[in-house]
């Protein structure tokens, strides 16, 4: 854990009484003051619905400064590793701290590429799901499962478990995109396909989601590599809901296997992981109504129209994973053949209209990635409800590094808020037949 640097204090007063709380300042000087003894001190506690001004955490992981479009990995700004490096480099960074040598990354990817094959007995796992579940359902569900494959692993033992921590990396980041395909097979009823040893990370994952036993996937238009793109852009972001989910959960001495799984349950959410598919249906339902945009634009100034994929909470200023791929979106969309996609036409007028409108630029209400990245898994043939599992997928290295943090901390407390309560008083019990 990163060591605070405490030079200052910051006076809290209650009442007539005064409590000193130590002022913690990041590497990037960003300033907290220490409110954990205030509670034994003075009785009271903080109140911050939403945890929007908490910090939960000190990490070494990812920063962001959404006031300036500000997004690194262990201190890498995300353009130089969007231009120079691949998901599975940066996954290395942002699990052990530095980029890797090519014998390091050489072996990274080996030992990820042998991992790819799940046991033939989390096949017949499949067969106890409906063909209509949720893919993230089954998704968190055969994670959970999988740590049942190895038992060594997901001991709830943390000495244990962080010894075996490096193998379980390779299960987990292989597998999770195993498993994502086999559910896209199930529901629309085909054949799994097994991993092939000479392709790369986003390679193999499109050859088992779209190969036939008779004929591979043809990746010809360069979507293995807007793939990659996409996952290396959302592979961490800070304590958003899902991390703080898999940090929540690690905290109690839960394996990695549960944790992350418990972090697809929160990615699930639509107001999390959901977004770009609020972005394609956004979009279908402009082209709907004969609409190229510019309706739509009217109406959402008047606020009778909902813009998705526009804004974020972190950002108030252009996110910094939407240039990259939005720049990514128009060459893979050009190679397929997408160039004239109505969709891609309304899209690229509503992005005008945020640049150049005063309405959006005096609000900051730049597109954010989810507005590129729905474009990109709809043109790669994904279903719009497997998006959040792609978003899964690309988040798996946050999720591992970070519950590496806390399990590595032999300081680290089980998190456990606090609450104001606001039900009833003490009341006596009324008997059944006096109520």
């Amino acid at each position: 854990m990163p060591k605070s640097k405490m030079e200052e204090n910051v006076t809290l007063k209650i009442g007539d009484k005064s409590y000193e709380c130590p002022v913690i300042t990041g590497t990037e000087n960003e300033k907290a003051f220490d409110i954990r003894k205030i509670r034994a001190e003075s009785g009271y506690i903080s109140y911050d619905e939403s945890y929007g001004n908490t910090g939960s955490c000190q990490s070494e992981i990812t920063f962001i400064n959404g006031e300036k479009g500000i997004l690194r990995y262990r201190g890498y700004p995300i353009e130089d590793l969007a231009e120079h490096s691949s998901f599975l480099e940066s996954t290395y960074l942002i699990i052990y701290g530095e980029l890797p040598t090519q014998s390091q990354l050489d072996a990274f990817r080996n030992k990820v590429r042998d991992s790819a094959e799940v046991h033939v007995g989390m096949e017949h796992h499949f067969d106890g799901f409906p063909t209509g579940s949720h893919p993230m359902a089954i998704l968190s569900a055969m994670l959970n499962s999988l740590g049942c494959y190895y038992p060594e692993m997901s001991t709830n033992n943390r000495q244990q478990d962080l010894e075996s921590f490096d193998d379980a990396v390779a299960v987990l980041l292989s597998k999770v995109r195993t498993l994502a395909a086999m559910s896209y097979r199930m529901q629309v009823g085909k054949h799994f396909i097994y991993p092939k040893h000479k392709l790369r990370y986003s390679e193999n994952f499109l050859h088992m989601m779209f190969s036939d036993p008779y004929q591979d996937y043809d990746d010809s238009s360069g979507l293995a590599h807007a793939l990659d793109l996409f996952f290396l852009l959302h592979a961490d972001h800070e304590q958003n809901c899902s991390t703080s989910t898999v940090r929540m959960v690690a905290s109690g001495g839960a394996n990695l296997f549960a944790s992350v799984s418990a972090g697809v349950c929160a990615l699930w959410g639509p107001l999390h992981g959901g977004a770009n598919q609020a972005v394609i249906r956004m979009l279908q339902e402009i082209h709907d109504s004969g609409d190229d945009g510019r309706r739509f634009i009217e109406s959402a100034k008047s606020g009778d129209a909902k813009l998705m994929g526009f804004g974020h909470r972190v950002y108030k200023n252009y996110d910094p994973r939407a240039r990259i791929l939005g720049k990514a979106a128009e060459k893979v969309l050009s190679a397929i053949g997408y160039e004239d996609d109505p969709l891609l036409n309304i899209a690229r007028n509503l992005e005008q209209a945020a640049l150049e409108d005063d309405y959006f630029v005096e609000r900051k209400l730049y597109p954010n990635v989810d507005f590129y990245s729905g474009l990109i898994l709809k043109a790669a043939g994904i279903p719009p409800e497997f998006f959040t599992v792609m978003f899964a997928i690309g988040r798996m290295p946050g999720w591992l590094a970070n519950w590496h943090e806390v399990a590595s901390d032999e300081k680290a407390r089980i998190h456990r808020p606090r609450q104001v309560y606001q039900g009833p008083g003490v009341r006596d019990y009324v008997p059944i037949e006096n109520r």
